[in-house]
């Protein structure tokens, strides 16, 4: 399902890029998109060949929560679970 017709349809869903959340989506949970660029970019920068690159793994995951979209689908979110979010919009 998309994010319009969760939406739309008033269902949950988390997703796994912050953007989601950024557009009214409810809460996503993932690697830090800007930290992953961040490595890409120095593994560039070094001018190091494609095949000669580490295989690195995300390090950093963050849980972020959109207050205002479970209000509009009738949602609580559980207070151990803002708790535990890196950001929570209002």
């Amino acid at each position: 399902m998309g994010f319009r017709t969760c939406s739309k349809s008033r269902l949950p869903a988390v997703y796994a890029e912050r953007q989601f959340v950024d557009h009214g989506g409810l809460m996503s949970h993932g690697a830090n998109s800007t930290d992953n660029s961040r490595c890409a970019a120095t593994c560039v920068d070094k001018g190091a060949r494609r095949a000669d690159r580490p295989v690195e793994r995300p390090t950093k995951f963050e849980l972020v929560i959109d207050r205002k979209a479970a209000k509009a689908i009738a949602l609580t979110v559980p207070r151990s679970l803002l708790l535990r979010a890196d950001q929570v919009i209002d």
